[in-house]
């Protein structure tokens, strides 16, 4: 069998793929790979941000049950507090100091120490915010807020 030619004559000997353009898919690989584990980092961050969130979410329905449960002190304003970081000095002293104790203490088990909670409740409706640190979340704000509204 006759080898193949070129219109210019010239003979096709080339029998594999060169050093360069091994070394060329290489590089397009491991720039790929790469890629992909700052995908996978910043999916890791994002879902403690989200996991965060939903915890806020639950803790603030915890609280809201709990409101519930006192409605008459409620309504009246004794759960009434600014961001409380830290639990009531004598949880034993009453239901409402007991039930703070435990929704701070959830709150910062559960989302960590710099967790903190309000309430705020009127005649007919209690506001309830959440607030921590969600730096760590990629774009995440130092301070984040959760704030939920209920009627009692």
């Amino acid at each position: 069998m006759k080898p193949s030619t070129y219109s210019t004559g010239m003979r096709a000997e080339q029998a594999g793929a060169s050093l360069l353009e091994v070394l060329i898919a290489v590089l397009i690989l491991a720039i790929g790979m790469l890629g992909i584990a700052a995908l996978q980092a910043m999916t890791l961050k994002n879902t403690r941000g989200a996991a965060e969130r939903t915890t806020a979410v639950i803790q603030s329905y915890a609280m809201m049950d709990m409101l519930r449960a006192n409605r008459g002190a409620a309504v009246a304003g004794n759960y009434n507090q600014g961001y409380l970081c830290e639990a009531p000095e004598d949880p034993a002293a009453s239901q409402i100091a007991g039930d703070m104790d435990r929704w701070i203490a959830q709150l910062q088990q559960s989302m960590g120490p710099t967790a903190c909670g309000r309430i705020t409740c009127g005649a007919q409706t209690c506001t309830i915010g959440i607030r921590w640190n969600d730096e760590r979340a990629s774009g995440g704000e130092a301070i984040q807020e959760l704030t939920t509204v209920t009627r009692l």
